[in-house]
């Protein structure tokens, strides 16, 4: 059973490291142990795993947390400004990786320099690094509710997302899911001709064109700022566009496309499988290096071309 150690498992503001460290559980792993800021968030962070049968250490020190639990995985949930010493640290510690998205964010210096870097130095330890960018992990539901995917010589892609963040910092929240959209279904590549409209801080139209290595993709995005759970969700290829619907209740959640509802399987949830099966197998994960690098790099890339804007 892999144990697994949780970097930001509260729910302050926007976090999703309650819900990683749930799945985690669920499907096998053993949550150890979470680290907080401080003694007393790390509590509330152990605590409210205990509602999933989860019991966990609290920790406010990553090296003790580390020397004390033998711990195989790290789970970095925390804001995104942290992400990089925390993946150098669990690295040098010998620990596979799963790092919400964005990757690498507010890193000083050269940010691909910084990424490659990091998944060098994962290859050099022969350990598994994924980011939880989970939207890839729809495509099978997406196809099942509106046909297969069939890639033509000008595609369009469509998203309305509705991110925590508003202003700028809506990008660096929402736009990691569709650049791996975009990969998943294209590949690897290039973002050229981006355009930005908005009224207010909340709400942001960006529109580029995808160029990968099996198509190119005419995008637009839709994003407005949302405090409120749960997350308003479209997307779609070509003119067919599903609705995300969410039953809080008992926490399904459907596509709905022309009349037609599928329950669809939690896209958190198959990206924490995805990565527990790959450190098993010693495989690439899904959201796996060559991914995360282009994802990276085109994120910079738009964010920088707004503030340009």
């Amino acid at each position: 059973m892999i144990r697994i150690l949780i970097v930001g498992a509260g729910r302050s503001r926007n976090g999703i490291g309650e819900y990683v460290g749930k799945y985690f559980h669920k499907n096998k792993a053993q949550v150890v142990a979470v680290l907080g800021t401080t003694q007393e968030t790390s509590l509330r962070a152990a605590s409210a795993l205990e509602k999933y049968g989860i019991v966990s250490t609290p920790y406010s020190n990553f090296d003790d947390m580390v020397d004390r639990e033998s711990p195989d995985a790290l789970v970095i949930a925390s804001p995104a400004s942290t992400h990089y010493d925390y993946l150098a640290r669990g690295l040098e510690s010998g620990l596979h990786i799963f790092c919400e998205k964005p990757f690498i964010w507010n890193v000083a210096g050269h940010l691909e320099k910084a990424v490659s870097h990091v998944l060098n130095r994962a290859r050099e330890k022969q350990l598994t690094l994924a980011m939880n960018s989970q939207l890839p992990f729809v495509l099978k539901d997406y196809e099942k509710l509106c046909g297969k995917l069939e890639l033509r010589e000008s595609n369009r892609f469509y998203a309305a997302m509705s991110p925590y963040a508003y202003g700028a910092e809506m990008i660096p929240d929402a736009m990691p899911h569709v650049l791996s959209l975009l990969y998943a279904v294209f590949g690897e590549g290039k973002v050229r001709h981006v355009k930005f409209d908005s009224t207010t801080p909340r709400d942001l139209k960006i529109e580029f064109q995808y160029v990968g290595l099996s198509g190119i993709c005419e995008t637009r995005v839709d994003l407005a700022s949302q405090e409120t759970q749960p997350r308003f969700l479209r997307l779609g290829w070509n003119g067919k566009i599903v609705d995300r619907s969410v039953d809080l209740a008992n926490y399904n959640i459907y596509f709905n496309y022309e009349g037609q509802r599928l329950k669809i399987q939690d896209p958190l949830e198959a990206s924490v499988i995805n990565f527990i099966e790959a450190v098993e197998r010693k495989v690439e994960p899904v959201i796996g290096s060559r991914h995360i690098l282009n994802n990276t790099v085109l994120l910079k890339e738009i964010f920088d071309q707004y503030g340009k804007a």
